[in-house]
Protein backbone atom coordinates (compact mmCIF):
# COMPACT_ATOMS: atom_id res chain seq x y z
CA UNK A 1 0.00 0.00 0.00
CA UNK A 2 1.24 3.72 -0.63
CA UNK A 3 0.90 6.78 0.58
CA UNK A 4 -1.65 7.74 -2.78
CA UNK A 5 -4.24 5.41 -1.59
CA UNK A 6 -4.95 7.03 1.75
CA UNK A 7 -4.78 10.03 -0.38
CA UNK A 8 -7.11 8.84 -2.71
CA UNK A 9 -9.87 7.63 0.16
CA UNK A 10 -9.16 11.12 2.15
CA UNK A 11 -9.46 13.52 -0.50
CA UNK A 12 -7.82 16.60 -1.28
CA UNK A 13 -8.50 19.12 1.31
CA UNK A 14 -5.50 21.21 2.37
CA UNK A 15 -5.27 23.89 5.10
CA UNK A 16 -2.64 25.80 4.54
CA UNK A 17 -1.01 29.21 6.30
CA UNK A 18 1.84 31.98 5.26
CA UNK A 19 4.64 32.24 7.81
CA UNK A 20 4.44 36.08 8.74
CA UNK A 21 0.63 35.64 9.90
CA UNK A 22 0.08 36.03 13.19
CA UNK A 23 0.21 32.52 15.30
CA UNK A 24 -3.38 33.35 16.60
CA UNK A 25 -4.94 33.09 13.62
CA UNK A 26 -3.38 29.55 12.16
CA UNK A 27 -4.21 28.94 16.00
CA UNK A 28 -8.08 29.68 15.32
CA UNK A 29 -8.19 28.35 11.97
CA UNK A 30 -6.79 24.86 13.57
CA UNK A 31 -9.59 24.84 16.32
CA UNK A 32 -12.02 26.35 13.86
CA UNK A 33 -11.18 23.43 11.71
CA UNK A 34 -10.62 20.39 14.03
CA UNK A 35 -7.12 20.03 12.15
CA UNK A 36 -3.59 19.61 14.17
CA UNK A 37 -1.45 20.97 11.39
CA UNK A 38 -1.05 23.40 8.80
CA UNK A 39 1.34 23.57 6.26
CA UNK A 40 3.30 26.73 5.70
CA UNK A 41 3.27 27.76 2.25
CA UNK A 42 5.66 31.06 1.06
CA UNK A 43 4.87 32.19 -2.52
CA UNK A 44 3.70 28.75 -3.88
CA UNK A 45 6.05 26.61 -1.87
CA UNK A 46 6.41 24.62 1.25
CA UNK A 47 8.20 26.75 3.77
CA UNK A 48 7.50 24.41 6.90
CA UNK A 49 4.90 22.79 9.22
CA UNK A 50 3.27 23.82 12.17
CA UNK A 51 1.42 21.35 14.32
CA UNK A 52 0.22 21.25 17.81
CA UNK A 53 3.29 20.32 19.07
CA UNK A 54 4.87 24.02 18.06
CA UNK A 55 1.74 26.03 19.56
CA UNK A 56 2.02 24.63 22.65
CA UNK A 57 6.38 24.92 22.94
CA UNK A 58 5.74 28.51 21.90
CA UNK A 59 2.45 29.22 24.33
CA UNK A 60 4.86 27.81 27.11
CA UNK A 61 7.77 30.01 26.50
CA UNK A 62 5.43 33.05 26.00
CA UNK A 63 4.21 32.32 29.67
CA UNK A 64 0.70 31.03 28.42
CA UNK A 65 0.06 33.03 25.79
CA UNK A 66 0.83 33.70 21.94
CA UNK A 67 1.11 37.32 21.85
CA UNK A 68 2.38 38.63 18.79
CA UNK A 69 4.13 35.80 17.43
CA UNK A 70 4.17 34.92 14.07
CA UNK A 71 4.10 31.34 12.49
CA UNK A 72 7.44 31.61 11.38
CA UNK A 73 9.12 31.94 14.83
CA UNK A 74 7.79 28.74 15.70
CA UNK A 75 7.26 26.38 12.79
CA UNK A 76 9.14 23.57 11.53
CA UNK A 77 11.22 24.64 8.56
CA UNK A 78 12.29 21.49 7.89
CA UNK A 79 9.65 18.65 8.27
CA UNK A 80 9.51 15.00 7.45
CA UNK A 81 7.82 14.61 3.91
CA UNK A 82 6.97 11.52 1.93
CA UNK A 83 6.08 11.23 -2.14
CA UNK A 84 2.32 9.97 -3.07
CA UNK A 85 4.74 6.38 -3.91
CA UNK A 86 6.34 6.10 -0.84
CA UNK A 87 5.10 2.54 0.57
CA UNK A 88 3.00 2.73 4.05
CA UNK A 89 5.48 0.83 5.48
CA UNK A 90 8.63 3.37 5.00
CA UNK A 91 5.91 6.21 6.45
CA UNK A 92 5.32 4.20 9.42
CA UNK A 93 8.94 4.01 10.20
CA UNK A 94 9.74 7.28 9.37
CA UNK A 95 6.91 8.81 11.67
CA UNK A 96 7.81 6.77 14.96
CA UNK A 97 11.86 7.56 14.43
CA UNK A 98 10.74 11.19 14.21
CA UNK A 99 7.76 11.24 16.40
CA UNK A 100 5.96 12.97 13.71
CA UNK A 101 2.12 12.86 13.99
CA UNK A 102 1.52 14.98 10.42
CA UNK A 103 3.78 14.44 6.72
CA UNK A 104 3.60 16.84 3.91
CA UNK A 105 3.32 14.95 0.54
CA UNK A 106 5.01 16.13 -1.80
CA UNK A 107 5.32 15.64 -5.66
CA UNK A 108 8.64 17.06 -6.58
CA UNK A 109 7.72 20.61 -4.90
CA UNK A 110 4.32 20.25 -5.65
CA UNK A 111 1.65 19.68 -2.00
CA UNK A 112 -0.21 16.94 -2.67
CA UNK A 113 -1.91 16.66 0.94
CA UNK A 114 -0.88 15.81 4.45
CA UNK A 115 -1.12 12.58 6.20
CA UNK A 116 -1.12 12.09 9.65
CA UNK A 117 -0.32 8.72 12.26
CA UNK A 118 -4.11 8.19 12.46
CA UNK A 119 -4.63 8.16 8.40
CA UNK A 120 -1.73 5.63 8.43
CA UNK A 121 -3.13 3.68 11.18
CA UNK A 122 -6.09 3.47 9.64
CA UNK A 123 -4.89 2.49 6.67
CA UNK A 124 -2.84 -0.14 7.96
CA UNK A 125 -5.98 -1.39 10.19
CA UNK A 126 -8.44 -1.58 7.22
CA UNK A 127 -6.07 -3.33 4.80
CA UNK A 128 -5.81 -5.79 7.81
CA UNK A 129 -9.65 -6.13 8.32
CA UNK A 130 -9.82 -6.82 4.51
CA UNK A 131 -7.30 -9.70 4.45
CA UNK A 132 -8.53 -11.27 7.57
CA UNK A 133 -11.89 -11.40 5.55
CA UNK A 134 -10.82 -13.00 2.76
CA UNK A 135 -8.76 -15.18 5.07
CA UNK A 136 -12.43 -16.63 6.79
CA UNK A 137 -13.93 -16.43 3.80
CA UNK A 138 -11.24 -18.78 1.97
CA UNK A 139 -10.93 -21.36 5.17
CA UNK A 140 -14.82 -21.64 4.92
CA UNK A 141 -14.97 -22.33 1.37
CA UNK A 142 -11.81 -24.54 1.51
CA UNK A 143 -12.74 -27.75 -0.91
CA UNK A 144 -13.17 -31.00 0.99
CA UNK A 145 -10.55 -33.88 -0.23
CA UNK A 146 -12.21 -36.91 -1.06
CA UNK A 147 -11.73 -39.42 2.42
CA UNK A 148 -12.28 -35.91 4.67
CA UNK A 149 -14.63 -35.39 7.12
CA UNK A 150 -16.32 -32.31 8.62
CA UNK A 151 -14.72 -33.34 12.05
CA UNK A 152 -10.98 -33.49 10.33
CA UNK A 153 -11.80 -29.75 9.06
Amino acid sequence: MKVSDILRVKGSALFTTGPERPLAEAVNLMAEMDIGSLVVMDHGDMAGMLTFREVIAAVVKNGGGIGTTVVRTVMDDAPLTCTPETEIDEVRRMMLMRHARYMPVMDKRELMGVISFYDVAKAVVDSQDFENRMLKAYIRDWPVEPGDSDANR
